[in-house]
């Protein structure tokens, strides 16, 4: 899955914008800081182990999550908005 970190945010939220999830995290992208807050929070968000598989220094990260269906991600993300 695709996601696009906002950092420096207000506080930690999820949007839904066509395919891809925008993640608004508070921390500053400074020394893995904004990656710790992501793989944390969308862990606690899918109740499941995430893995950032690239983007570790951009702005634009694709992320796995781990013994999931589809379905659930999308009924997941259905309730975030």
């Amino acid at each position: 899955m695709d996601v696009y970190v906002k950092p420096d945010s207000r506080e930690f939220k999820i949007e839904v914008e066509e395919n891809k999830l925008v993640a608004h995290c508070k921390e500053s992208p400074v020394k893995g800081k904004v990656n710790r807050e992501l793989v944390k929070e969308l862990s606690k968000l899918f109740k499941r182990k995430i893995e950032i598989v690239s983007g570790f220094t951009s702005k634009q990260k694709r992320i796995l999550i781990t013994d999931i269906s589809t379905e659930e991600v999308n009924r997941t993300l259905s309730a975030c908005k």
